[in-house]
């Protein structure tokens, strides 16, 4: 990098991942370092996961895991405790509070920040639509026309939701509001995290008919249980071993705690510090075995629901509300009350057929970046600037964030955090792992800068 470098950091994505980083930036960084934080949204902090105004969405942590600062992990829980005028949501850290409330907490971050850092701090609101690399600097273009000019740009855009297919129902968009018959049957594709938000709304919009919810395994998320994770020491890790050794040692380490009247979710959590370094390590074959066979199960053990969400999916199911299918649509023949749909159940040949008012699609989110609709991604692509991993399952990263362009080369001005970067981390989704990777980038950035400085004193000293 040039003696100018890391003057001025450009951040594409306002949600949480976004904020983290400008967070960790402003405290890192020598004051004549500015932050441009880009966020289509009217909010910062709230991203896809925080925008939800729905109370019984709530976390998929407990509190006492998500602060958003590394080094102070009780720091979401001082700030639910402090709100002046208002009374703790819940009795302890082990709980599930609204994601709104988390959004705020995310908010308040560079709100606080930005009273004592405004002339370093810019939130910008527009879409990024293009991103282009010169030789020194980085151009950011958003829909409206606007330019800004920086030293670097890291992309926090967070997870790439596929857009809703001509003919099936918003998932965030509640069923009255679709104009959907309330005696209809839902039908929703996917049975994982989506689809519980999405049971919940519907059954507090008043919806009456029948919901069923389809899969190709009919998997559901797992619940949490007030549980600690146990130690397992870092020599006792099979890194570097195919995908049915490290299974086998896994699944061994889960029965040999349960028999000891453990329960399977202490070894899962005490997996944590060590999931990323598994996954940079795992043979290429066996990292495609994985999301191959093994992933949907690891999904609905690894990120759970909370008690409470747990409760009203338990009743929704035994009342016949809902039903949750292991099936694969064969079919589908659109007609004046909705759909037939052609199904056919696991394991099975037989095709079955029933009439639903609505489709939703609650697969969650867009696997294969080639395919993502975001313009700022795209752009790198057709730039060159980017390339997608051998996995197709997210852009290809350094160990530092640095996106590699179509050559193999890591940039030295693009970078990235978040879920766009899970095809170098896998775990890299929720908040404990997003705020280590920001913490780590903004130092890594900061370091730049002051070194940066220091060659321009000394060139102009010579």
């Amino acid at each position: 990098m040039n003696a100018f470098a890391s003057r001025h950091a450009i951040i594409i994505g306002g949600g949480a991942s976004g904020v983290l980083l400008a967070y960790q930036l402003l405290q890192r960084s020598t004051p004549d370092f500015r932050i441009t934080l880009i966020e289509k949204r009217p909010e910062i902090g709230r991203g896809l996961a925080y925008h939800t105004g729905n109370p019984e969405h709530v976390l998929n942590v407990r509190v006492a895991n998500m602060s958003a600062l590394p080094d102070e992990p009780d720091h979401f829980w001082r700030w639910l405790t402090s709100r002046e005028g208002v009374p703790p949501p819940c009795p302890d850290p082990f709980c599930f509070v609204p994601r709104r409330i988390y959004g705020d907490y995310i908010a308040s971050l560079l709100m606080t920040s930005k009273g004592r850092s405004s002339h370093r701090l810019s939130i910008v609101q527009g879409t990024c639509v293009d991103v282009s690399e010169g030789p020194g600097e980085v151009s950011v273009r958003l829909d409206d026309g606007r330019c800004y000019v920086g030293d670097i740009a890291i992309l926090a855009t967070g997870h790439d939701v596929r857009s809703c297919s001509p003919g099936y129902a918003d998932p965030w968009v509640l069923p009255s509001s679709a104009g959907i018959d309330p005696d209809a049957t839902i039908l929703i594709l996917g049975t994982g995290l989506t689809m519980v938000d999405y049971v919940q709304s519907v059954v507090q919009d008043g919806h009456r008919g029948p919901i069923v919810a389809m899969s190709r395994r009919g998997l559901l998320t797992k619940p949490h249980r007030r549980v600690d994770p146990i130690r397992i020491e870092e020599t006792d890790v099979p890194f570097g071993a195919g995908i049915s050794h490290l299974l086998r040692w896994f699944r061994s380490r889960v029965d040999g705690h349960v028999a000891q009247g453990g329960d399977w979710r202490s070894v899962i959590d005490g997996l944590r510090p060590y999931t990323q370094q598994l996954w940079r390590e795992l043979p290429p074959a066996s990292k495609r075995r994985f999301l191959e066979h093994a992933r949907a199960w690891w999904d609905v053990h690894r990120h759970r629901m909370a008690p409470e969400v747990e409760a009203r999916i338990t009743d929704a199911l035994c009342a016949g509300r809902l039903t949750v299918m292991a099936a694969k649509v064969a079919g589908i023949e659109p007609n004046e009350a909705g759909a037939r749909i052609r199904y056919r159940r696991r394991g099975q040949s037989e095709i079955l057929s029933m009439q639903v008012g609505a489709i939703v699609d609650c697969t969650g989110i867009v696997k294969d970046p080639l395919a993502s609709a975001n313009p700022a991604v795209r752009s790198l692509f057709d730039r060159g600037l980017a390339r997608v991993d051998p996995l197709h399952i997210g852009i290809e990263t350094s160990a530092d964030g640095a996106i590699v362009n179509h050559d193999g080369v890591p940039s030295r001005r693009l970078f990235a955090v978040g879920p766009l970067t899970r095809a170098a981390f896998w775990e890299i989704i929720a908040i404990p792992d997003i705020r280590n990777q920001c913490a780590e980038l903004a130092a890594k950035l900061a370091h730049v800068n002051e070194a940066s400085l220091a060659e321009l004193i000394a060139a102009r000293s010579a």
